[in-house]
Formats: structure tokens, C-alpha cells, sequence
């Protein structure tokens, strides 16, 4: 199985929040953008959460509406091994350098407080994020394989964890 790199991240030099997933889909590295199935909810959501409408915007903008909103968006994984999307499915991952992230944030004087996991595969970096000083928050997988939540519990949980961070 060959090994897949990740997509750099979206981060702007005022973000507060940043939001990590697990690791793009095959939609996404084919295109070379987050969330790019159209069956994930990441983008209807974060644009209910903001006001705006980011599913229906081409990325260079969507890329500029989180930036401006302070928010920015990475994975856990640099890399790793997977046959399909499933996040159940990633095998030998090697994560991205948060430690990296917290220095830049610091040299770059970003206030970066917040770190908010899309899923419990991207959440279970929590304990690491947290030993760098971040406040860190597990919330529900915007992915449609995630059914047992509905779209306005999910989207409850998404505006409750951002509205406090930007």
C-alpha cells in the first residue's frame, strides 16, 4: 500500500480555533482540497456557523472566509497507509508537527487557543494538543458515515464549540 501525504494547512495570521481532522479523503487529495466530497457536511456546516454560504463557494474563496473568520484547518496526519476513506482504514500514520504549529503560532504572535477535532479518529490527539498547552474539544464527525447524528445536532455542537473560540 503506498503512503499518502495530507494537505497543508489553512491557517491565517489571526486564527484562534483550529479545527484538525483525520486525514483527507481520496475526493479530497485528488482535488486538493478539505473536505471535497460532497457528501461530507464540513462545509454546510461551518457556513451555518459563520453566516455564510461556504458550500457553494469555490475554495480559494471558502479558504479566505475561514481565514477571516480565525479559523484555521489541518489534519492529525501528515501521512499515512489507507485503502478507501473510512478513517478505520489508516494505517501506520505519522502526525503532522503540532509542536511546529505551537512555535509558529508563538513566533508568529497568533492567538491559538482552541484546537477542535472533527471526530473521535482526529480526537484521539486531544491528549497530545493538550500537553502543548491547547484547550481541546472533541466534536461530532461532519463525515455521512457518521449518521447517528443528525445534521441540527451536529451543527448545535459545531456553533456551541466556535462561537466561544472566535
Amino acid at each position: 500500500m503506498a503512503l499518502l501525504r495530507g494537505l497543508p494547512p489553512i491557517i491565517g495570521a489571526h486564527a484562534k480555533v483550529l479545527i484538525l481532522g483525520s486525514f483527507p479523503s481520496p475526493a479530497s487529495l485528488a482535488a486538493g482540497q478539505y473536505y471535497a466530497h460532497r457528501q461530507n457536511q464540513f462545509w454546510k456546516l461551518l457556513g451555518a456557523v459563520l453566516g455564510q454560504s461556504l458550500a457553494e463557494m469555490d475554495y480559494a474563496a471558502k479558504q479566505a472566509a475561514v481565514k477571516a473568520a480565525g479559523i484555521a484547518i489541518w489534519d492529525v496526519y501528515a501521512a499515512c497507509e489507507r485503502d478507501g476513506s473510512l478513517d478505520s482504514a489508516i494505517r501506520n500514520g505519522r502526525p503532522n508537527d503540532f509542536a511546529g504549529l505551537k512555535k509558529s503560532a508563538l513566533a508568529g504572535r497568533r492567538r491559538l487557543p482552541r484546537v477542535c477535532f472533527n471526530g473521535r479518529t482526529a480526537g484521539r490527539f486531544a491528549p497530545q494538543l493538550q500537553a502543548l498547552g491547547f484547550e481541546t474539544l472533541v466534536l461530532p464527525s461532519t463525515s455521512s458515515a457518521n449518521a447517528t447524528w443528525s445534521f441540527e445536532r451536529k451543527l448545535a455542537a459545531w456553533h456551541e464549540a466556535l462561537e466561544l473560540a472566535v
